[in-house]
């Protein structure tokens, strides 16, 4: 097809969006910001880091890469209103391969409420996919991650550990042989942010909010770090069980048993997926705790001030202790 095959194709796959002036076809796109304010993420997606061709389809790919982005603007309290996709391939990808990713990236931007309005391609030698989403405030303030206080109450939108568990199933090679275990898998190639839970939460006057990409004790230490606060979460209240038992149980059958890992490793907890997996894109916040909060909201801790004479209440604590062991994704640990 070529460079310019490849870019018509896309394009009609792309719906600009209800926001945009200008979309596809000139040096750059011109997008609507009835705010006066443009938030602005950007995410980076490597093939055999985020990713692996064998595992996933395009269209999963382009809707995780979508999603990854979108989901940071739903954190800040803000409607989605436009991505930016930058697409490098192999030369000798068949062309059907960016064309699904492109109606994957596409309905996952339609299901937020944006279009897609410009981009780039180049060739590479593997695939690696940069996705800037932008957004709207509405009028409304930001949320940041610095606002937390003392009294508030944690809470989650959407699911916690899916992702990770279904990672870990991919991993172990284990064919998922129930729809709990399948919907695990699919939660890892398809992740789901609940987006209008983030200006939701904005308009119920949510002190900080944060995505659940690296973990959600990480992510949550961002909070307590930039709030100066501590927080922490009550265990029985995590939802540990379920899709993430059965496949927790299933890999201690299946791989630990057969001792193919070492013999010291010890086998995953539903409970490490939830409190360490990432990409689940699900929101979490801290609000007052006299908010009433809609059923998609679970509250799953308490803030609390900084104790600094008992260093073990520094941070996110799990029933009042430290949690052992990783506490989520990092990239050059």
């Amino acid at each position: 097809m070529g460079e310019w095959g490849v870019i018509a194709a896309l394009t009609g796959r792309m719906p600009a969006g209800p926001l945009t002036s200008v979309g596809i076809g000139d040096d750059a796109a011109v997008v609507r910001a009835p705010s006066g304010s443009v938030v602005a993420a950007v995410d980076l997606l490597l093939e055999g880091r985020h990713f692996r061709r064998d595992w996933s389809s395009a269209y999963d790919i382009g809707v995780k890469a979508a999603a990854r982005s979108l989901a940071d603007i739903a954190a800040m309290g803000a409607v989605n209103t436009a991505l930016l996709v930058a697409l490098a391939v192999p030369g000798e990808l068949p062309a059907s391969w960016p064309l699904a990713l492109a109606d994957g990236l596409a309905a996952e931007a339609a299901r937020a409420g944006a279009g897609i309005v410009g981009g780039d391609t180049a060739r590479a030698d593997s695939v690696l996919l940069s996705v800037t989403a932008l957004g709207d405030l509405a009028g409304r303030r930001p949320v940041l991650r610095s606002g937390g206080r003392p009294g508030d109450v944690i809470a989650v939108a959407g699911p916690l550990g899916r992702s990770a568990a279904g990672l870990a199933l991919l991993s172990a090679g284990v064919t998922a042989t129930s729809d709990a275990l399948a919907g695990l898998v699919a939660a890892h190639r398809r992740p789901s942010p609940p987006y209008e839970a983030g200006p939701e939460a904005a308009g119920l006057g949510a002190t900080a909010m944060i995505d659940v990409s690296d973990g959600l004790l990480a992510d949550l230490g961002h909070i307590a770090d930039a709030s100066a606060v501590a927080l922490d979460l009550d265990r029985a209240s995590l939802d540990a069980g379920g899709p993430l038992g059965e496949a927790a149980a299933v890999l201690k059958e299946t791989i630990y048993s057969s001792r193919t890992v070492p013999a010291d490793s010890p086998p995953p907890t539903a409970l490490d997926w939830v409190l360490t997996g990432g990409e689940d894109h699900s929101l979490v916040a801290t609000f007052p705790a006299t908010v009433q909060l809609p059923s998609r909201w679970r509250v799953i801790g308490q803030v609390r001030a900084v104790d600094y004479v008992n260093v073990a209440s520094v941070g996110v604590t799990i029933d009042g202790a430290a949690h052992a062991g990783p506490g989520g994704w990092q990239h050059f640990r």
